[in-house]
């Protein structure tokens, strides 16, 4: 991995838009483009990314390198073997997007390149061997381990939301049952708020939802616990908890210095935060005879994805050719 100098550009690809962003080699964002994703059309996609870069590099022509981050199983040659939201199967990415702007590519996972960004510039700086965990509708993660991101042997490493933590647990999208993300994610938080509701009709949660319980959503649930509804802070106590079991697991197999924690969920902050923490002070092997791990809040929020894919291409590709 070379320090190459100049500004790149990265492209984050989610399931509803694709954000586009210059960023120069101390991790700052210069400009950037934001436009909705054609999720069901998989050439789409590939024209709005190519379209983004594009745009950005008539303003920005000193640009050398080009790195996108997309959810899904990335190879190590750029091809997305699946993705989850966008109707990419066994697709050249890499290839595709490089045609396209005429400039050296990297195209790896998501969570990936969001962990490389806070690894380099926001909640990992200065850690060695970082664990990203994010929590959103699913949970992803991202892993950087003696200072290099670590992608496995077919690039597909990290995936940590579709490990099983309850088996003959609730359906996972992947096919599997009780799969981490199931239990510990956004779309837990809503499950069991929806769940508390039927419970309590009475609470501050069921009333945001119009007083239907099965109307009640993760981002209800977080509102009512910021107003101090005690059922919606149970839920994400409970969330937290299973969050904090889980990333107890992860670290006894990575031994990580640092486990920084991102995603739309972490709106919760320590309301979701704390219990994680106590969870995994509780489940962690034997934490009175080993270094503290801290769990931290994520720093660059959405931005996170730009900035580590833009970062990753510079510091990867350098001058090397498409």
């Amino acid at each position: 991995m070379t320090d190459a100098g100049g500004l790149a550009i990265g492209v984050d690809v989610g399931g509803t838009k694709v954000a586009g962003m210059v960023v120069d080699p101390g991790g700052a964002i210069l400009d950037r483009r934001h436009v909705e994703t054609p999720a069901a059309d998989a050439e789409g996609v590939v024209r709005t990314v190519v379209a983004v870069a594009r745009d950005l590099l008539a303003d920005h022509p000193e640009v050398s390198v080009v790195g996108v981050g997309a959810a899904g199983l990335v190879d190590r040659d750029g091809v997305m073997r699946f993705a989850p939201n966008i109707a990419w199967r066994e697709y050249p990415l890499r290839e595709r997007v490089a045609r396209g702007v005429g400039l050296p590519t990297l195209v790896d996972n998501d969570a990936n390149v969001a962990a490389w960004g806070e690894f380099r510039f926001g909640a990992g700086k200065g850690s060695v061997d970082m664990l990203l965990v994010t929590v959103g509708t699913g949970i992803g993660g991202g892993i950087v381990t003696g200072g290099r991101l670590f992608r496995g042997a077919h690039g597909f490493a990290a995936e940590i939301g579709h490990v099983i933590v309850e088996p003959d647990g609730p359906r996972c999208g992947c096919g599997n049952r009780g799969c981490f993300e199931q239990v510990a994610s956004g779309r837990a938080v809503g499950r069991l708020g929806v769940l508390a509701g039927r419970d309590h009709p009475e609470a501050l949660l069921v009333r945001l939802a119009g007083g239907d319980p099965e109307r009640i959503e993760g981002p209800m649930v977080t509102e009512a616990a910021k107003q101090g509804d005690p059922v919606a802070t149970h839920v994400l106590a409970e969330v937290g908890r299973r969050l904090g079991e889980g990333i107890a697991g992860l670290v006894n197999v990575l031994d990580p210095d640092v486990v920084v924690v991102g995603g739309g969920v972490i709106e919760a902050g320590d309301l979701l935060l704390e219990p994680a923490r106590r969870a995994f002070e509780g489940a962690v092997e034997a934490p009175d005879h080993r270094p503290r791990v801290p769990l931290l809040a994520a720093a660059l929020g959405n931005d996170a994805g730009g900035i580590g894919a833009a970062d990753l291409a510079r510091l990867e590709l350098g001058g090397s050719g498409a």
